[in-house]
């Protein structure tokens, strides 16, 4: 990858996430200097002069507040093409109502709707994503390809899981038999996409993890042998877990167990392995997750659309769970926006716990530091420190909406969505004055409108 331009942030607020505190060091009027992709200085007042290369590109960021990107754990990039269907459904009836929709995906669809996703979370302040692609029809092409070229066009650094199901209706699943692979095929396809697309070093854009669907949609034996390829392989694992209570039933009916037994029977227990969503999780769950290391992707605005209910994040937080924030599929949270997860999380932690159940910093501390560590990155992302990966969200708050909030982070968590004022990553500008600048936006808006015309003309 070609090295990017110095760029040196100034004259603005600093929240590093780094050190003492929910938020670590703050400063009111600071600075943040990139170069060669890495941060080289961030703290109060102006940059030593003697560290700013020649050259350097010098941002004012006089009325806006520097954060870590937001780190992204869980999404569904190719539901970009189907929002705004289902919209008063539960989640089992908004998902038989869109398999027979996604039946029908190709690698051309999948690549549009990611362009479409990525673009848009970038807008939001994200510098780092997952996505969890499972829908694998078998003349769709090379799909998980055609995300990775997408997220390095907009230029976001990418955590793909290779997602599958092998669990169809015929066997007592819920995904229609179309869409559905054999468990030797996902192995294979699995190793396929870690052995070409998988970077494991400290600055990589591209990393893989391992992702069966969920307990309801995939056999046993999936689940313990991707737990057996991925830690072969030396990468992550991901699932969703304990979304609703119909999963609950799922798993007594089918394991005789709770969602968590069923996970640690099948050897899913450990530091690299993160849950989406974990809803529905007693204390002696909460008590397996903390003692097992595992990550959970908190995501409170799509839980909310399918009414699937409220996370106990406090509890997990207090048990020290790392908790990251997610905004699941597109067709399940229509705006795709991780600054929404972090309000809205915020939101419903206090509307359930009362106003002290959770502070602003520690929201901002979900969208930043808990996604860097639930995916493995802690160390490399997700803090403003010399030596982390120079991934920087600058949020303008001199607009009217935000002057007359003297916290900056309490601006940015609980007032309303600010603009982006600039968005690096690895160094280099991939949003600026809010409009994403690596990929023609209106062009991808017209293709995407096109891809979901043709998607939803071929499911009839």
């Amino acid at each position: 990858m070609t090295p990017s331009r110095p760029v040196l942030i100034e004259n603005c607020a600093v929240v590093t996430m780094d050190g003492p505190g929910a938020a670590g060091a703050e400063y009111a009027d600071g600075h943040v200097l990139l170069v060669g992709g890495r941060i080289a200085a961030v703290g109060p007042g102006r940059c030593d002069a003697s560290l700013v290369p020649e050259g350097v590109e010098r941002v004012d960021g006089s009325g806006c507040v520097a954060t870590p990107g937001l780190v992204n754990t869980h999404h569904h990039l190719y539901q970009w093409l189907t929002r705004g269907l289902a919209v008063d459904s539960t989640l089992f009836e908004w998902l038989t109502t869109l398999y027979p929709v996604w039946a029908g995906i190709d690698a051309d669809d999948v690549r549009t709707a990611a362009l479409g996703g990525l673009s848009h979370l970038a807008l939001g302040g994200c510098t780092t994503t997952t996505d969890h692609h499972y829908v694998v029809p078998a003349d769709a092409g090379d799909v998980f390809a055609a995300e990775i070229e997408a997220a390095a066009a907009v230029g976001l650094r990418f955590h793909p899981t290779r997602g599958s199901m092998d669990l169809g209706r015929r066997d007592g699943g819920l995904p229609p038999d179309s869409v559905v692979e054999t468990t030797d095929a996902i192995l294979a396809g699995t190793a396929d996409v870690i052995d070409r697309f998988h970077d494991p070093a400290s600055d990589s854009m591209c990393r893989i993890a391992v992702a069966p669907c969920s307990p309801f949609s995939v056999t046993s034996e999936l689940m313990r042998t991707s737990a057996e390829l991925a830690r072969e392989r030396g990468v992550r694992l991901h699932t969703h877990l304990a979304e609703t209570d119909d999963e609950e039933v799922f798993c007594r009916e089918r394991f005789g167990s709770t969602p968590m037994e069923y996970m640690e029977s099948v050897g899913w227990v450990g530091p690299d392995v993160w849950f989406a969503h974990s809803i529905h999780l007693d204390d002696a769950a909460i008590a397996a997750m903390a003692a097992g290391g595992m990550s959970a992707a908190h995501c409170p605005v799509s839980n909310c659309r399918v009414g699937a209910g409220i996370a106990r994040v406090p509890a997990m937080l207090a048990a020290g769970i790392p908790v990251g924030l997610g905004v699941d599929g597109s067709a399940s949270n229509e705006s795709g926006v991780l600054w929404e997860e972090m309000h809205t999380g915020l939101l419903l932690a206090r509307g359930v716990g009362g106003p002290r159940a959770m502070d602003v910093r520690t929201a901002l501390r979900m969208a930043t530091v808990g996604g860097a560590t639930a995916l493995g990155r802690d160390g490399e992302i997700g803090r403003l420190a010399p030596g982390y990966l120079a991934d920087v969200a600058l949020w303008r708050l001199d607009a009217p909406t935000h002057t007359a909030i003297d916290d900056p982070v309490a601006a940015l968590v609980l007032g309303s969505r600010p603009p982006m004022a600039g968005v690096w990553v690895q160094g280099r500008r991939v949003v600026d004055s809010d409009r994403v600048v690596t990929v023609d936006a209106e062009a991808v808006s017209r293709d995407v409108v096109a891809a979901r015309r043709r998607l939803l003309a071929k499911a009839g």
